[in-house]
């Protein structure tokens, strides 16, 4: 019942996600507003720059500048609170799930940074989220690959709003409605991708790090494999280009054939009643 709650609110806040509504930390629902589930999503802003220079707290409270957490890697972003009821908890635990598939571990090839949007979280709250991941990701000597921030409101702000998050307290249920999603970044710490849900396809994911990092992890079947795909910035998935090109391509065979088999049977037509074939006139 949890997880269908979820999937209910994940597709209301999708169904809103391009409307120029009401921004992060909006008030409650009034006159004129719409519910607060209708007012979240992602404002997709690729390529743009995520500001580097703000501050955070760690997991043990030590205070930290995004810009170091990155390792000269790309980085998945995920925005969540840590005393989230219900879309949170699923939301990291279909990320962890969802790293587990890959061959690319956190802290060599990429990095993860979870970042919570409550400026009332504590970084023991932000530890024990942390622990929960660990476990469920299952690779050792990740700790340092993935870390778990709070930070401050005006910090918060500004990275909510360079990534396009829109979210807002309901305070009926008081809780916040939010998306679900992750947003990879350059190690320059540019949006790459974005990719939403509160589980991701292997292949995606895979693509999508691969394209962020500029070639420099990966193999060349992954290269090879981008000149066949494309990111789809409505879906947030990639989509097989060359499968629709070959696709494209025996369809006009097909209809080529079809075509010669028609001006064959015609002509055979024409000779069985005894009617020459159309020739070119004098000067044609």
């Amino acid at each position: 019942m949890i997880r269908r709650a979820a999937v209910v609110a994940f597709l209301l806040a999708m169904a809103a996600a391009n409307r120029p509504l009401a921004g992060p930390s909006a008030p409650p629902a009034g006159e004129g507003l719409p519910p607060p589930a209708l007012r979240v999503g992602f404002d997709q802003r690729l390529g743009e720059q995520v500001p580097l220079d703000l501050e955070f707290r760690d997991e043990e409270g030590g205070a930290v500048r995004l810009g170091d957490l990155f390792e000269d890697r790309p980085v998945i972003l995920s925005l969540a609170y840590y005393d989230c009821p219900m879309l949170c908890g699923l939301s990291l635990q279909g990320i962890a799930s969802s790293l587990k598939t890959l061959r690319f571990d956190a802290g060599k090839e990429f990095e993860v940074i979870t970042v919570s949007f409550n400026p009332q979280d504590t970084p023991g709250q932000a530890r024990s989220r942390k622990v929960q991941s660990l476990d469920l990701y299952g690779r050792p000597g990740a700790g340092k690959g993935w870390r778990f921030l709070t930070g401050e409101a005006e910090a918060i702000r500004r990275l909510t709003g360079a990534v396009g998050f829109r979210y807002a307290w309901d305070e009926e249920q008081k809780q916040y409605a939010h998306a679900t999603g992750i947003v990879v970044l350059t190690p320059a710490g540019r949006i790459a991708r974005y990719f939403f849900g509160v589980e991701y396809a292997p292949k995606d994911l895979r693509l999508g790090l691969v394209e962020a990092a500029n070639g420099r992890i990966g193999t060349l079947a992954d290269r090879l494999l981008l000149l066949c795909y494309r990111y789809d910035p409505k879906t947030g998935r990639y989509s097989g280009l060359a499968l629709g090109l070959v696709r494209a391509g025996g369809l006009a065979t097909v209809m080529a054939l079809g075509v010669l088999i028609a001006s064959t049977l015609w002509r055979e037509r024409r000779r069985g009643e005894g009617l020459p074939e159309a020739r070119p006139g004098p000067g044609s």
